[in-house]
């Protein structure tokens, strides 16, 4: 017997089939080559690999790779450079405008007869008294607002106000021919463009429907600069060199008063005074 022959004895034969086909996996058009002992069934190889995929898939735990630690680190380091830098650019913004610092003061012919000048008149709060005053054109009579005696018309200006201790109050810019008699709404729309502070911690934009600011801290000290030909006026907390908010494309034709409203003092809540404060650009 050839040895060729020898050799197909250690082969065990399986009966004929009539159709090939009865011995290819219907699932991946391979042969089956192997037995499954588990299922008692022939499969071909690829059956083989993918049943034992799906045995331990579920043991498979995904851990972030150590990449993406590395990329939130550098998302941070980022963040951390863009906030420094946006401060640096702030400061110097801020530095620009107090250039345009003008010497600021308020006129008693427009104040509220509930509100309290000092002599220099500089500060402002208000009073449950009212004082017996002549109802000049000027004056307001049921809001508690003053303006200042320095009339604008062109170019920029610049002042500071200190509202520390405050809970409430309001700080801008009127034009001149805004109604001062009875109930006032304050937006750019009836004359005003301004801020406010309410509840101690409630900060808006009155720009007609007002706005709601979100602000990283309490100013204690506001900037209030106006562009009259560019059409702004801007915002900024001084100590932390950073702006507030921005009217943007505003169209004046009238002479602009700086505007202080101090607020009802909300039975000693509120007594504190705004000051007009003297501009000190840094260096």
């Amino acid at each position: 017997m050839s040895a060729a022959m020898s050799g197909l004895k250690r082969h065990q034969l399986i009966d004929p089939v009539e159709n090939l086909e009865d011995r290819m996996c219907t699932k991946h058009d391979k042969p089956l080559e192997l037995f499954c002992q588990t299922d008692q069934t022939c499969v071909c190889m690829l059956c083989s690999v993918l049943d034992l995929s799906l045995i331990h898939i579920s043991e498979v735990r995904v851990r972030p790779p150590s990449y993406e630690r590395t990329v939130v680190r550098a998302v941070a380091q980022l963040e951390e450079t863009l906030s420094e830098e946006m401060k640096k650019l702030f400061e110097a913004e801020l530095k620009r405008v107090q250039q345009y610092a003008e010497d600021v003061t308020l006129d008693p012919d427009t104040a509220h007869p509930k509100l309290i000048l000092s002599d220099d008149g500089k500060q402002v709060h208000h009073s449950d008294v009212r004082k017996n005053l002549p109802d000049n054109p000027e004056r307001f009579s049921q809001c508690v607002i003053v303006l200042g005696k320095q009339s604008f018309s062109s170019g920029r200006f610049y002042f500071e106000v200190q509202v520390k201790g405050k809970t409430d109050w309001d700080l801008g810019v009127a034009r001149e021919s805004i109604n001062r008699k009875g109930g006032i709404t304050l937006s750019p729309q009836d004359g005003y463009w301004t801020i406010c502070l309410r509840n101690g911690n409630e900060y808006k934009a009155l720009a007609g429907p007002s706005v709601r600011l979100s602000l990283k801290s309490q100013p204690e000290k506001v900037g209030v600069f106006v562009d009259y030909e560019e059409g702004l006026v801007s915002f900024y907390d001084v100590a932390a060199a950073a702006l507030i908010y921005s009217f943007t494309g505003c169209s004046f034709t009238e002479k602009l008063y700086p505007y202080l409203g101090p607020c009802p003092n909300y039975g000693g809540k509120n007594s504190a005074p705004l000051i007009i404060c003297p501009v000190n650009q840094t260096a």
